[in-house]
């Protein structure tokens, strides 16, 4: 099957390939939390393995903050191309952040804020936000990335809604990791953390850092 007939066919079924993946991503994250299964299927990592990862997570996500703005500035100037591009790489960033959080998760463990309260109670409400904003961006960014990958700039233009669902999808995707960030720095640097085992890990710790 050539690339042709296959980008034929994801325009074609933009929508049901838009819930297919999220349901293989939603089930790919919420395998390391609930399935014992789907939990070995990765390595035990040792706690310096954990922060390492934690951090190099961290790392990919500021990234893609900055190659998801400059998306955003460029699209504004109608560079159209440089928007493309920039989003095509935020996009492979995500993927790269998959590849590194799942692992972490079932095989790795679970930081705990420890904090003044005040800090603590601020720490929680980003983290929710950003869990929440993490949940619901998937459709919306898959929706607006197969879209631009399949349609032509005309017909994104004039005969899909990828500049509304792509507003949507690079607000609140990008709000998410920012908040990621944030929460990623108070945990491990403003202030401390206590850690528990993968094995002990339970769903609402998700993405604590």
């Amino acid at each position: 099957m050539s690339v042709a007939s296959v980008r034929a066919r994801a325009k074609e079924r933009a929508g049901t390939l838009t819930v297919l993946l999220t349901a293989v991503g939603y089930a790919a994250v919420l395998g390391v939390f609930l399935v014992p299964g789907f939990q070995s299927l990765f390595p035990d990592l040792t706690r310096g393995t954990v922060d390492l990862l934690t951090h190099a997570i961290a790392a990919v996500n500021t990234v893609t903050v900055v190659t998801l703005s400059l998306g955003l500035y460029w699209i504004r100037r109608d560079e159209v191309r440089k928007h493309a591009a920039a989003m095509v790489v935020s996009f492979a960033l995500i993927l790269v952040f998959l590849s590194m959080y799942l692992p972490r998760v079932a095989g790795g463990g679970t930081k705990y804020f420890v904090g003044p309260d005040l800090a603590y109670y601020a720490y929680l409400v980003m983290l929710a936000v950003h869990i929440v904003l993490s949940v619901l961006a998937v459709p919306v960014v898959l929706y607006a990335v197969i879209l631009g990958l399949t349609h032509s700039e005309r017909e994104l233009r004039h005969e899909t809604p990828h500049a509304t669902v792509g507003r949507i999808a690079a607000g609140s995707w990008l709000l998410s990791l920012v908040l990621g960030v944030v929460t990623y720095l108070l945990l491990n640097h403003v202030y401390g953390s206590t850690f528990e085992a993968a094995a002990a890990v339970a769903l609402p710790t998700i993405a604590l850092g």
